[in-house]
């Protein structure tokens, strides 16, 4: 056996002794020796592999089996740019805290600055987002197994604290199995035949408990991070009487707290100034909350207490006057005070706002992107997954959900970019029993096409992806470059229209796909269905700032006449 099948059969047998077992790879030349290694292992049922041709996709794959398992899944690959195009899933892992294993194959050390094709230098690319472990080359002699595990252990020990961990290992030819000499050392173990072990570590929760007054009118927003950290605060919430606004990945962590989380929560914030009787005196910010102008412009104009990890607790606007990574019932003795009439008010400004919505909805010539979120929603068997796609999607349905505990949501809020929301929709699905599904717009949909792009032989995801298709960005008809003074430039640089056929391009890449234009359609096309597919429903884009507009307003006056 030659040194680099040596090397990377003690690698993936180390993956396997500390739990790694979901292992998604990229074919190459460099990285065969692992490839070869990897294969052996899911033959023998040690590890289920995921092989996918495109390097960006793959890492979002793995970043989806991650979510799904709450285990570090691996994405392996070999050397050059093929490393490069893992980054923009180190980034989404590292912002929102997900374990991640890249195991990137590398030239050795004699190659590089020679010119040799596919040789950058990878060592630490990723940066402060990722954790780099460099390997030495193996070479023939005795005492580098114990090494090669102890920096398998170590990369695995680091991501099971939510991070992402870049195992960088050269690999010089052959790197194809060779016959021969049997290797020095036994594979199997270590010297005396102990085993290097891991177990999961929690993320520790920083010391920094600082007494603070908390004002009994007070709101609490949840948005994405541990959802341990936002059920504490829920419960919280619950004994002191707070309404709670929570983003959709928040939501079922907020009710496990017992809290009192508001439909349309978003809305009665972004609607222009609150009544008196509505006006907090604190905003307590649990995690970090992407979606919501209503929501920044709250925390301008009053306290807000941020509640998260540190250093990097969530204040872009630099408004945070106190600053704790935790809050549990412990802290209830700060509540200054109880006030009965706080939560109602907010209930009965929920119960206005509802109402308007679906008097404005059922008004609406169907489908919007509101209407699609809501009965998508709705829809979902007990049990189901969802991945919410950036842009518009999660927001509509941020805005016009009823809360449901009985569903797991999930959505890359760490970056936030439309880059891999399919993928990780697939490596969601591959993670999990439950029925799999995602909501994207079209762009976010092409954008990572290559997510359909699964072998015959590979395992593939239980997942309808319902795609509202409004052939183009819609969510820039809501921000200020699509106001009519834009409208000139509007439609070639901002919404970027496409003009695809998703129903082709499903063919070519041989996943179903269903047009649906109904809502009865709709909810049939959602029934739990073994395999991939595809789900389109197409939408007209023109009328969607007019839509909000006259959303906003609804519920504004509908909140006032009622408190």
């Amino acid at each position: 056996m030659n040194p680099s099948t040596a090397m990377a059969t003690v690698v993936v047998d180390e993956l396997v002794r500390n739990d790694v077992r979901q292992v998604v790879l990229c074919p190459g030349s460099r990285n065969a020796p692992l490839s070869l290694a990897l294969h052996e292992a899911a033959v023998a049922g040690r590890v289920t592999l995921h092989v996918r041709v495109d390097e960006r996709s793959a890492g979002f794959v793995a970043l989806g089996l991650g979510r799904a398992t709450g285990r570090p899944a691996a994405v392996v690959c070999t050397s050059g740019t093929a490393v490069a195009n893992l980054h923009p899933s180190v980034l989404e892992a590292h912002h929102s805290g997900v374990g991640l294993l890249l195991i990137t194959a590398d030239r050795p050390p004699e190659l590089h600055g020679s010119g040799a094709n596919q040789t950058i230098d990878q060592r630490g690319i990723f940066g402060s987002a990722a954790v780099a472990v460099d390997f030495p080359v193996a070479e023939r002699r005795t005492g580098q197994n114990p090494v090669w595990r102890g920096l398998v252990c170590r990369g695995v020990a680091r991501a099971e604290t939510g991070i992402p961990v870049q195992l960088n290992i050269p690999f010089r030819e052959p790197l194809v199995p060779t016959f021969g000499d049997s290797w020095p050392d036994a594979l199997t173990g270590r010297p005396g035949g102990a085993r290097w072990t891991t177990s999961s570590v929690p993320r520790s929760v920083p010391d920094n408990r600082v007494d603070f007054p908390l004002p009994a009118r007070s709101v609490v927003v949840v948005g994405s991070g541990d959802p341990a950290r936002a059920t504490a605060a829920a419960r919280v919430a619950a004994r002191a009487g707070w309404p709670v606004v929570a983003e959709p990945v928040g939501t079922a962590a907020a009710l496990a707290g017992g809290a009192a989380v508001l439909r349309g929560g978003p809305l009665l914030l972004g609607t222009g100034a609150l009544p008196p009787s509505m006006r907090p005196e604190a905003v307590v910010v649990v995690g970090r909350p992407t979606l919501s102008r209503g929501v920044r412009g709250l925390m301008d104009r009053v306290a807000v207490y941020g509640i998260g990890d540190h250093p990097q607790w969530t204040d872009p606007q630099y408004v945070a006057t106190h600053v704790r990574g935790w809050l549990d019932e412990d802290d209830l003795r700060w509540v200054t005070d109880h006030d009965p009439t706080w939560l109602p008010v907010w209930r009965e400004a929920e119960q206005a706002a509802t109402l308007a919505v679906e008097k404005l909805l059922g008004e609406e010539t169907w489908p919007t992107g509101l209407h699609v979120a809501r009965e998508v929603l709705e829809a979902l068997p007990t049990g189901a997954s969802l991945v919410l796609g950036s842009s518009n999607p999660v927001r509509d349905l941020d805005l016009v959900s009823t809360p449901r505990p009985d569903i797991t949501i999930h959505a890359n809020r760490g970056v936030a970019g439309i880059d891999g929301n399919l993928s990780t929709a697939v490596g969601v699905g591959l993670g999990s029993t439950a029925p799999g599904y995602a909501l994207m717009g079209d762009l976010t949909f092409l954008h990572d096409a290559n997510a359909l792009l699964i072998g015959p032989t590979e395992p593939r995801p239980n997942l309808c992806a319902v795609v509202l298709n409004d052939d183009g960005g819609g969510i820039f008809s809501l921000l200020e470059q699509g106001a009519a003074e834009h409208k000139n430039g509007f439609e070639r640089v901002f919404a970027t229209p496409t003009g695809a056929d998703l129903g082709a391009l499903c063919a070519g890449y041989g996943v179903p796909h269903t047009l649906v234009t109904t809502p009865t359609d709709l909810r049939a096309a959602l029934t739990p269905t073994p395999g991939l597919r595809v789900v389109e429903v197409r939408a007209d884009r023109d009328r969607l700032r007019d839509l909000h507009a006259r959303l906003r307003a609804a519920v504004g006056e509908a909140v006032t006449a009622a408190v």
